[in-house]
């Protein structure tokens, strides 16, 4: 259980076992931070390769060995890099594919539809610039190494500038890349891999069905699965078949789904037995039920996400991108189509496709299919889109070799820093628009996904503010949580700053961890029935440390309550099927910790203080004056 420490966080839960962070929310921290780990990568191997290149070439041209028995792999560092720690990049690459289609933005399958035709179009449309530029040359083969955006640098460009585009565009740019992701491990399997070994590569099919003959049968033994995928990973090399691919299998085919309000009172419980018998048993049985409470794709990602970002693609970076850069190699990148083919592929192909595909999409669906931002941010979602990297140098090295993969080379890393000119560019346009244009531009009317699953109703729930409020904002809450006690002073400041607001309350009692918030919710109801709710509410969490039923007896008379009535209907639990009702639309809706916030429908992830929560309503009711005009 979560509790408050000396400094309270405005974005703490009272959860069982964990903080509440959302797997979205880890993903893209990991993603941004590690963007500056693989810039850094980028120009550590430019110096290492610039001063050193002998140096730096031996040793990454050294041969690492692994045997058992008569049976090894054999491959040089670089190799090793590429072909095996990759995989390990791809795999979360897949696991969060899976999230999303699972938990994310495409749970709603016609979500789908539009990142699908824009990420295959970001591909097609460079490629076929790269074609057009290499037509009649040997290197038109290497067509493969212009398609791919690379998710990290994406994020890290959206990270640096801040609140200049909107929260929407990053799901849409990760939704994308990871389409296009899934695209380019395809044309590795099958455009970049040597001569075809059919005896090992059926051995990897009949290895990745027992995987998936394990996976049907509910078997949870990772160290299992684990051996299958290495074995898996080993077939395909012996086979020719680039093994990354094993990777991203693996991640898509890995569950996502919240934690259960039951399993997390079930792993409470056990860990309450702990603490009275703390047992080498119990300390198993703990562990077990908190892994059972959450999905095996979050535990994968957590487990893997740091490490690819912060050690695995830089190291890639550093293994990958150094080469000699004189005015010779410039010189003689600025004439070659490979270069220019690959430059003008990203910086022009990607937010020609982006914008044109989006907007063919839009007009043809009669607005059904739109972008969940407006065309300004839409334009700079195809600029960063232009950023290539960690899967274009893996395709430039399986595609080139001496100078034309030193240019290749030269034009993924020119990709990378003209994306980032023209994505500024673009927002900087967009700031000198007048304000309500600017609104339009980055927010779009596209409708969003509603996490809601019960509505407000005027009739029924307990509504402070205007009632034909554009915006509303629901909180779950228990009255013994600590965390919503530190809430009710935000909520009233944002009632106050905000006149167009109203807030609804919800019960959510954690009865798990706190023992009286199943009776002060029934006691703020009892208050309810006599025109009292808010008054009882607000005691209630000023004064969390007194809920005894004789403390809650005196906030009634306090309140000038009929005493007799409110005690009589707490003793009778007249409200308990009202809490109920609560309770089962919070675990409809997804809610397992409190305090848990939705504005206009939509559930609001990260801090809950007046400067976050304020620009939550401040961006929905923009969208709202969008719709309506």
């Amino acid at each position: 259980m979560t509790e408050p420490s000396a400094a309270p966080s405005m974005s703490a839960q009272t959860i069982c076992g964990d903080d509440m962070r959302t797997p979205w929310r880890d993903f893209l921290r990991t993603e941004t931070g590690s963007a500056v780990f693989l810039l850094a990568a980028v120009l550590a191997a430019l110096a290492w390769a610039n001063i050193g290149p002998s140096s730096y070439e031996t040793f990454w041209g050294t041969h690492l060995s692994i045997e058992l028995g008569s049976y090894g792999v054999s491959l040089d560092l670089r190799d090793w890099v590429n072909n095996g720690l990759m995989t390990l990049f791809f795999l979360v690459v897949g696991l969060e594919a899976r999230r999303e289609f699972d938990m994310g933005e495409l749970r709603e399958r016609r979500r789908v539809t539009l990142p699908l035709l824009v990420g295959t179009a970001g591909m097609l449309v460079p490629v076929a610039i790269y074609l057009g530029i290499n037509s009649g040359h040997a290197s038109v083969h290497g067509w493969g190494a212009a398609m791919s955006t690379d998710t990290a640098f994406a994020l890290g460009m959206l990270a640096l500038l801040g609140n200049r585009l909107p929260a929407g565009l990053r799901a849409f740019i990760l939704t994308v890349t990871v389409v296009d992701d899934f695209v380019a491990l395809g044309v590795i399997a099958v455009a970049y891999s040597d001569n075809i070994a059919v005896m090992a590569l059926l051995v990897a099919l009949g290895l990745f069905g027992v995987f998936l003959l394990l996976r049907a049968a509910g078997v949870r033994e990772g160290p299992l699965y684990a051996l299958l995928a290495i074995a898996t990973w080993t077939a395909l090399l012996k086979s020719g078949v680039d093994p990354v691919v094993t990777g991203l299998a693996v991640g898509l085919l890995t569950y996502a789904y919240p934690a259960s309000r039951s399993d997390l009172e079930h792993a409470s419980g056990l860990f309450r037995l702990f603490r009275e018998q703390p047992t080498p048993e119990l300390a198993r049985s703990v562990q077990q039920g908190l892994a059972s409470a959450i999905s095996p794709n979050e535990r994968l990602q957590r487990m893997f996400h740091p490490w690819t970002s912060y050690v695995i693609v830089p190291l890639f970076a550093l293994a990958n991108t150094g080469i000699p850069i004189g005015a010779e190699q410039l010189s003689s990148a600025v004439r070659s189509p490979v270069t220019l083919g690959i430059l003008l592929g990203f910086v022009l192909g990607k937010p020609i496709a982006v914008i044109g595909t989006s907007w063919l999409a839009s007009r043809v669906s009669h607005g059904r299919l739109r972008p969940p931002v407006g065309w300004g941010a839409t334009a700079a979602g195809g600029t960063i889109a232009g950023v290539g990297f960690t899967v274009s140098l893996l395709i430039a090295t399986l595609a080139f070799t001496g100078d034309e993969l030193e240019e290749a080379k030269i034009g993924i890393l020119g990709a990378v820093v003209c994306a980032f000119a023209l994505t500024w560019a673009v927002t900087a346009v967009i700031g000198l628009l007048p304000r309500r244009r600017q609104i339009r531009a980055l927010l779009g009317a596209a409708e969003r996904i509603v996490d809601l699953a019960a509505p407000v109703d005027d009739e029924r729930d307990h509504i402070r503010g205007p009632r034909d409020a554009p915006v509303t904002v629901v909180e779950y809450g228990d009255l013994e949580c600590p965390y919503c006690g530190q809430a009710e002073p935000v909520v009233r400041a944002l009632l106050a700053d905000f006149g167009d607001v109203r807030y609804v309350w919800r019960h959510l009692p954690l009865t798990d961890v706190h023992p009286r918030a199943q009776l002060a919710a029934e006691a703020s109801e009892a208050a309810a029935a006599q025109g009292a709710f808010w008054r009882m509410h607000d005691l209630l969490l000023e004064r969390q440390d007194a809920l005894k039923p004789s403390d809650l007896i005196g906030y009634a008379a306090e309140s000038g309550l009929d005493v007799e009535r409110f005690e009589r209907d707490l003793r009778k639990r007249a409200g308990a099927a009202r809490v109920a009702e609560d309770v089962d639309s919070a675990d409809l809706s997804g809610v397992s910790g409190t305090p848990t916030f939705f504005i206009n429908g939509v559930r609001h992830h990260g801090a809950y203080d007046i400067a976050h929560l304020s620009a939550a309503v401040r961006t929905a009711r923009q969208r709202v004056a969008l719709r309506r005009s």
